[in-house]
């Protein structure tokens, strides 16, 4: 479970927050969210085709403004079209919906502009593609998003900005098919901590690596405006709008049309668990003297309902949270052509109050059926193999039911991995990363198993500050260490099922999570490739990698294992009669062990290109860290 990130925003409430929007038509709205509503003397039905946020028509020349705000007593927007003088909004007729035409707008400039709640409030716009801060963006530089818009002098808080002709981009991979779930690899990374500049467009200028690499799906993690530059941007604010520390919406767009045309596809974390003070959706319903949002809020819960929540609980069983979720679900999806989302903290998709973690991952029929209608609506915007990946960490039974609906879930095996990585035969059995150790499961691909995540220690670091030794043979010796790694991709790609790896890990990055703070500034490491051990593991992932998505041996549900013990051992059964025989020792002492080999004659060693001569019962003295995976057939 995600141990949250830079807590920068909370007090962001004392200060007036804005944004931009765009008009973005989504699932049926809400009919009030639970909010008891005055009486309405004034409703103004919205214009038909006015969507939410801001609507351009008359060729970009009149915009319609349309906010979501039940209960409020009086509504205007006020920016730079204005002078900030407010012009007042109307109300629908049922009370929800605050709503004004302006007029004698340039479609190709850039406007700022807030919205002022009941004469004392400014908020901003949650359906926004832009906003402006006062206090991060001159941290931005003009290489990573260049033409930035001035924030506009004389206001406070962070604003909006709308602009109707918007610079397009054309997308140039039309075609792209998504990889089968059992041959996804996933990468794992983060702009800021993978390359020095923190932009989009030098990562789409490193695709080599990752094209190198053989990984076939990159995972971003969040990329929407969060609080703050250097968050891991687990602290959400504006959920439509792409942070501008790493570039512009469509060097975003450049990025993923590269990948796609490089046959990776493109994951996007995405938080919906909660929201951090810095939203107008907190701001718009909040008790300043408790510091949390009121009972009459649409979106948000008083007191969260789960011990891991952090900033304020987004209330799923609320329309309005729905619509508001089912929308920026759309937004990406259309509007960015990505192939998956990884939801964080999926757990906490719930209104069952819990105080431990047991009571939390017990069994949730509500929660199911919340996730089975967020499933169902992803699949109605693109049944075509999407991923729809939740860190769920919950009981075997909820996550078969969910997985039966074609969710996936990740699977975090660094504890037990790292245990045999160091040499700690009697804490190191990774049963769990074979699908038939999870209750219920009898296919593996709906479980994305890894070693490393950005959430758990490095194992490297593990492995050289604590690893385990006997005589000359010692773990934290580098070549040793980085040797270890090697056994241990063996068996998580030789696995059946989707699997991850967390940036760097192919090079051994041994740097703590917890340097500069958990959620701080990691070195960036790039120099790890010329160093020949270093890249070695990296050959090592490469060559597995390769070999896990050309060989469908390995996305077989015929498997039978031994993850405990110091040699562990798995064995795999193909079509066409190929087995796959996988073996290694992660004792620190020489070990004996026969294997279980099949059929006796010819095997082939796929890492030493060797053969071997099998007479049954085939017994091998294996030295620490050695391993293999044979096979009864040349694998491609």
């Amino acid at each position: 479970m995600r141990r949250i990130i830079l807590l920068t925003g909370i007090i962001g409430l004392l200060f007036s927050t804005v944004s931009c929007s765009k008009k973005n038509v989504g699932p049926t709205p809400p009919g009030g969210g639970g909010v008891v509503n005055p009486p309405v003397t004034n409703g103004k039905d919205l214009p038909a085709g006015a969507g939410d946020g801001v609507t351009y028509i008359n060729s970009g020349t009149s915009a319609i403004f349309n906010i979501y705000a039940p209960g409020k007593t009086s509504m205007a927007v006020i920016g730079e079209f204005n002078n900030w003088a407010p012009t007042t909004m109307s109300v629908t007729p049922d009370g929800n919906n605050w709503w004004v035409q302006i007029d004698n707008l340039d479609a190709s400039k850039e406007y700022a502009y807030q919205y002022l709640v009941d004469g004392n409030l400014k908020v901003a716009d949650p359906y926004c593609e832009k906003v402006l801060d006062p206090d991060n963006d001159k941290y931005i530089p003009a290489t990573v998003y260049p033409g930035l818009k001035a924030y506009p002098a004389g206001q406070t808080g962070i604003v909006s900005v709308m602009q109707a002709n918007q610079p397009s981009y054309t997308w140039k991979n039309n075609t792209f098919t998504r990889p089968d779930k059992n041959k996804l690899v996933i990468y794992e990374l983060h702009v800021r901590d993978f390359v020095g500049t923190h932009s989009y467009k030098t990562i789409k200028d490193t695709l080599n690596y990752l094209s190198n690499l053989g990984v076939n799906a990159i995972e971003l993690m969040p990329v929407n405006e969060f609080e703050g530059n250097l968050s891991w941007g687990y602290n959400p604010s504006f959920y439509f709008a792409v942070d501008k520390y790493y570039g512009t919406k469509n060097d975003l767009k450049a990025l993923i049309d590269e990948c796609h045309s490089r046959g990776m596809a493109v994951i996007l974390d995405m938080v919906l668990n909660h929201s951090f003070g810095q939203s107008p959706m907190v701001q718009l319903y909040f008790d300043k003297a408790t510091n949390k949002p009121t009972s009459n809020s649409p979106w948000f819960n008083v007191n969260p309902t789960h011990p891991y929540n952090v900033g304020y609980d987004f209330n799923h069983e609320s329309a309005a949270t729905k619509y508001f979720a089912k929308n920026v679900i759309k937004f990406y999806m259309q509007q960015y052509k990505i192939d998956g989302y990884r939801f964080d903290l999926a757990k906490g998709f719930t209104e069952r109050v819990s105080s431990d973690d047991a009571s939390f991952a017990a069994y949730d029929a509500s929660r199911v059926a919340i996730w089975n209608e967020y499933n169902n609506y992803i699949k109605s915007i693109d049944n075509n193999n999407f991923y729809n990946i939740l860190e769920f960490f919950g009981s075997d039974r909820e996550e078969k039911e969910l997985a039966d609906n074609g969710m996936m879930f990740w699977s975090n095996l660094n504890y037990n991995f790292n245990e045999a990585t160091m040499g700690y035969v009697p804490t190191s059995n990774f049963a769990r990363l074979y699908y038939s150790n999870h209750t219920g499961f009898t296919q593996p691909d709906n479980i994305v198993s890894y070693m490393e995540s950005h959430d758990e220690e490095r194992l490297m670091y593990k492995n050289l500050q604590y690893g385990n030794s006997s005589g000359s043979y010692n773990v934290k010796n580098l070549a040793t260490a980085l040797a270890r790694q090697e056994a241990a991709a063996a068996f998580l790609f030789t696995a059946p099922g989707p699997k991850m790896v967390w940036q760097f890990g192919e090079v051994g990055y041994d740097v703590s999570i917890d340097q500069n703070g958990r959620t701080g500034e990691k070195p960036i490491h790039w120099e790890y490739n010329n160093d020949p051990l270093r890249h070695k593991l990296y050959a090592t992932f490469a060559k597995l990698i390769k070999m896990k998505i050309k060989n469908s041996v390995f996305a077989t549900s015929t498997i039978s294992y031994n993850a405990a013990g110091s040699v562990k051992t798995a064995y795999l059964t193909g079509t066409g009669g190929l087995n796959v025989v996988v073996a290694g020792n992660f004792d620190v002492n020489t070990q004996s062990a026969t294997l279980a080999f099949p059929s006796a004659g010819t095997w082939y060693d796929y890492m030493t290109g060797a053969t071997i001569n099998v007479t049954l019962p085939y017994t091998i003295d294996m030295a620490p860290g050695e391993y293999h995976i044979y096979s009864n057939a040349v694998l491609n």
